[in-house]
């Protein structure tokens, strides 16, 4: 099973002494991750919020990239709140906030959003390894709310592996949802038509399709209207 299945902090890493957790994943993956977010972001300005933050390994890589972006990283567990925050002030970047407390149950996910304390319209929210470890409603409240925080031409970018027309898209795939539905009937790898249609009830549409390495996919959403 996929190291990212287990809670950072409980994987038998240690952590360092200020609480940063270090997430083998990060370290394959982050590279080919920048590559797709970049052509995005690549010039632009306004806040990101990365959902689901875990280590806060990846917002940290990024925020390096892109300082001239407010990047928001976020989680639900205090473990990786603690791990986030302290990256954070290990790295030292201005451009980095505070990690917000999210539930991605919720579909008004981000509170801080509604009370001014937050970030303003978002420009993009990125989401890694979450949705297929978490139940079904996770990936409804995501998407629902990146409906409601993306600004006109933000996007949405869910990152992971992903079956498509209900098929999987390698054996190592299928072994893995197999192995995760078996520790909870809830979790598993999804299905890239039943996003598109959360996405389309959201008021977003699937845009891109970017391949990465070890199977896995980053899918791209934008508004309705903006093509």
């Amino acid at each position: 099973m996929a190291e990212y299945v287990v809670e950072f902090g409980k994987d038998g890493r240690p952590a360092e002494p200020d609480g940063r957790l270090d997430a083998p994943a990060f370290h394959r993956n982050h590279q080919a991750i920048w590559s797709v977010l970049r052509q995005f972001l690549d010039g632009k300005s306004g806040d990101v919020v990365e959902a689901g933050s875990g280590t806060g390994q990846h917002v940290v890589e990024f925020a390096r990239h892109m300082p001239e972006i407010t990047w928001w990283p976020s989680d639900l567990n205090a473990q990786h709140l603690k791990s986030i925050a302290a990256w954070r002030t290990h790295a030292g970047l201005s451009n980095i906030r505070p990690p917000l407390r999210i539930d991605l149950t919720d579909p008004s996910w981000c509170q801080e959003m509604h009370d001014g304390s937050g970030p303003e319209k978002l420009l993009a929210v990125f989401c890694a390894n979450v949705i297929h470890i978490a139940p079904w409603r996770v990936a409804e409240g995501l998407l629902a709310g990146a409906g409601r925080y993306l600004r006109a031409d933000g996007r949405l970018y869910l990152y992971g592996p992903f079956k498509r027309g209900g098929e999987h898209t390698a054996p190592s795939n299928a072994a893995f949802d197999s192995s995760l539905r078996d520790g909870d009937p809830e979790w598993g790898v999804r299905d890239i038509e039943a996003l598109q249609e959360l996405a389309a009830s959201a008021g977003l549409k699937l845009i891109e399709i970017a391949e990465m390495p070890a199977n896995n996919l980053i899918l791209v959403f934008a508004r309705q209207q903006a093509a």
